[in-house]
């Protein structure tokens, strides 16, 4: 079979086999040609998909912070909108309804603005005694308290690096659970950095090639999901806290999208 040519006339596209096309681009008669319709105006393009990125450690040098800026890297590379934060912009005073009763500190309405003004979050966290940051776990019942709930539908990708073995994965184990409470949708892959205090290069890089490669696809597969959802969204359902008394109890907290 030879070549196809494709001919556009009047709104449509014109295909038909080479040897079939005259040359002034009109097909012979005689031969057929199959029409494919072509929209009026093209397709809009679809909003881009918004990633807040911080580490949850205060400590300047952090290697989960080290982390993070490597997440942020990966994210615009793959052609992702960044807000790169700081878990100092988040720090609150322990939670107490109290002090609630007076007001929400400016972390937590920090991290409420950034959460509600992206699509999805990425989490660097180093483990605490086989457990989250206190301070990280502090602003998430923070926050938790506005109306409406502002983690509830939101996708989130969990990392963590640590000088242990573990890399830090029993913190990210922990920190699931609260954020699947309040309706986050996590990642099923984590990405937890073994030996971390040596595996970083003098450029800030992975050092090795196969960690680095196993990054940037969690990433980029985490992207594909957040990507998917906001853009072909399913049925959304209501989060509800139940909280185990009779359905109707006035304990239990629900929001409805």
């Amino acid at each position: 079979m030879g070549n196809n040519v494709v001919i556009r006339r009047q709104g449509m596209l014109n295909v038909a086999p080479e040897s079939c096309v005259a040359p002034s681009g009109a097909p012979v008669p005689g031969h057929h040609v199959w029409l494919m319709s072509l929209p009026s105006n093209p397709l809009p393009r679809p909003e881009p998909v918004r990633y807040l990125v911080f580490s949850a450690s205060l400590r300047a040098a952090s290697l989960n912070t080290r982390l993070a800026v490597l997440a942020q890297k990966a994210i615009e590379a793959h052609k992702g909108t960044l807000d790169l934060a700081a878990m100092s912009d988040f720090d609150c005073p322990s939670y107490s309804q109290e002090v609630q009763a007076k007001g929400f500190p400016p972390g937590a309405e920090a991290m409420r603005r950034r959460l509600e003004a992206n699509d999805a979050f990425v989490i660097a966290a180093p483990e605490f005694n086989g457990s989250m940051p206190g301070a990280l776990k502090n602003v998430i019942d923070w926050v938790s308290r506005f109306r409406p709930q502002p983690f509830n539908g939101k996708h989130a990708l969990l990392l963590s690096a640590s000088p242990s073995m573990a890399g830090g994965n029993r913190g990210l184990w922990a920190l699931r659970v609260p954020l699947e409470h309040l309706g986050v949708r996590v990642y099923p892959d984590m990405f937890s950095l073994a030996q971390a205090h040596q595996a970083f290069d003098a450029q800030g890089q992975l050092a090795n090639a196969q960690l680095a490669a196993r990054l940037d696809q969690t990433i980029a597969g985490f992207m594909d999901l957040a990507e998917a959802a906001k853009h072909y969204p399913c049925a959304k359902t209501a989060w509800v806290e139940f909280l185990g008394e009779r359905p109707d109890s006035p304990g239990d907290r629900v929001d409805t999208p």
